[in-house]
Formats: structure tokens, C-alpha cells, sequence
């Protein structure tokens, strides 16, 4: 396995940009909804664009494991894995709210290395690699330095249900300047390119997970569960500029 991480996260960018291609012929266009067994909606254009992204991996980098939220998981031989989320925030996609984003994660030996985030209706690409730094619409981006939770910005993906997390959720917003929604991977990146402090999701997948995890760490930020793991294999997500980090763990942690 040859490839350096800068030729991986510049083929991720570019991989991700063509997909947003396609999400962007269905956006605001009506596209049927179908409700797979969880009860989370899918389009044709959440399968179609994870059948780009994986027919374009397949021909760079055949022997790669890919795992995908619509297509599954393919073995591989080389200890490298693409993660994909080819419409995170469906929900937001068929409302036809232009916060979706196309994700691409990369693990390499079993680390997450590589994170590519585009948001096609807003023609912004996030992108980060293990050592090098995160970019935003190839700008140096980086995580907020407030470090007083009554200055800080929360997003949340929903204020209704809380998973089990209400109270936990009430503490920290509540001691907030700002709180809004409208979150998913866009949420988290908000944080990671200084525009919000702490994004709290109390229900995830891996595919959400894979990208948004080194985009935050190279920005300067943090990703973990709720119990303050870093990994993206936890079904959960709190992302926060490092500043707020340890006090977002006390309220979290507080009974």
C-alpha cells in the first residue's frame, strides 16, 4: 500500500465532489422516499451516489475494504476501509434543506486517517488527513478558542428526542449563549471550522462517524462518545472545539 495520505485524501475530495454531482440533479426536485427496516428514509439518490463512490474506489484502489450505509461492507486486503455516507441528513435532503453532506471516511489499520465532508448545495468541501492539517474549501480551518461554555454555540440534530440523553442535553445547553439545530454532519462541522463549540448527536452509525472524526482532531477540535472515547465505533457523537471539552464531560457526567 503505496499511496501516501495525500494522494488518499485528494482522491476522497475528488471522489466526494463527483457524487455531489448527483445529489444535486435529485435536490429539490420531489424524489420519492422509500423507509428501509430501521425507519430511516433512503432515495434513489443516497444509492446512486454511494454506487459512484464505490465504483470510482474500486477502480483506484481495487483491493480496499469498503463499507457503506446503503451497500454494505466488501472485505479487503490492504488494512485501508472506506467508510461511506453518501447523504448524511437525508431527512434534511428530501425536505429539501441544502445541509446534507456527502461523506467519506478512510481508515488505515483500523485508525481513522482520512475525513472528506462536502456539502454540494452549499458548494463547500471539508477535507483532513492524519498530519495534515484540515482545510475548508481549501482554507486552513480550525475549531473556535472559546473556552467559556457561556460563549459557545451548540447544535443539536434534535430537540425532541433525546435517546436517554435530556437531561444531559438541558445541562450543557442551557448554559449556552447560542443553541440551534438543523445538525447532523453539518453540525459537527460548524465546530470544526470555528463556527460553532459543541455538537451533541446521542444516535449515530460508523458511516456517520468515519469522515467527521479526523476532520475535527486536525482542525484542533475533539470527536468521542458521550463518555468521552475517542472512536467512531461508539453509535454516539460529541464533537467540541477542545476548549469546552473536559466541562461538556462534567455536565454530561453530572447526576
Amino acid at each position: 500500500m503505496a499511496d501516501t495520505l495525500r494522494e488518499v485524501l485528494d482522491f476522497a475530495t475528488d471522489a466526494a465532489w463527483q457524487a455531489g454531482r448527483i445529489t444535486l440533479r435529485y435536490f429539490q426536485t420531489g424524489v420519492e422516499v422509500e423507509e428501509k427496516a430501521d425507519e430511516s428514509p433512503v432515495t434513489a439518490a443516497d444509492r446512486g451516489v454511494e454506487t459512484k463512490l464505490r465504483e470510482l474506489i474500486e477502480a483506484r484502489f481495487p483491493n480496499d475494504g469498503i463499507l457503506g450505509e446503503e451497500h454494505g461492507d466488501k472485505k479487503g486486503t490492504t488494512g485501508r476501509r472506506w467508510i461511506l455516507d453518501p447523504i448524511d441528513g437525508t431527512k434534511s435532503f428530501v425536505h429539501g434543506v441544502p445541509l446534507y453532506g456527502v461523506l467519506v471516511g478512510v481508515e488505515i489499520e483500523d485508525e481513522p486517517a482520512v475525513g472528506v465532508a462536502h456539502f454540494p448545495a452549499l458548494n463547500e468541501m471539508i477535507c483532513a488527513a492524519k498530519g495534515l492539517g484540515c482545510t475548508w474549501n481549501g482554507r486552513p480551518a480550525r475549531v473556535s478558542d472559546i473556552s467559556d461554555i457561556q460563549d459557545a454555540t451548540v447544535i443539536l440534530t434534535d430537540f425532541v428526542n433525546g435517546h436517554g440523553r435530556d437531561e444531559a442535553m438541558n445541562r450543557i445547553c442551557s448554559r449556552a449563549k447560542l443553541v440551534r439545530g438543523w445538525g447532523d454532519c453539518y453540525g459537527h462541522m460548524l465546530v470544526a471550522t470555528g463556527r460553532a463549540e459543541i455538537m451533541l448527536d446521542p444516535i449515530m452509525s460508523v458511516w456517520d462517524c468515519a469522515a467527521l472524526a479526523p476532520i475535527l482532531k486536525e482542525a484542533g477540535g475533539t470527536f468521542t462518545t458521550w463518555s468521552g472515547e475517542a472512536t467512531i465505533w461508539g453509535n454516539e457523537a460529541v464533537g467540541t472545539n477542545g476548549a469546552l471539552f473536559e466541562e461538556v464531560m462534567a455536565l454530561i457526567k453530572r447526576r
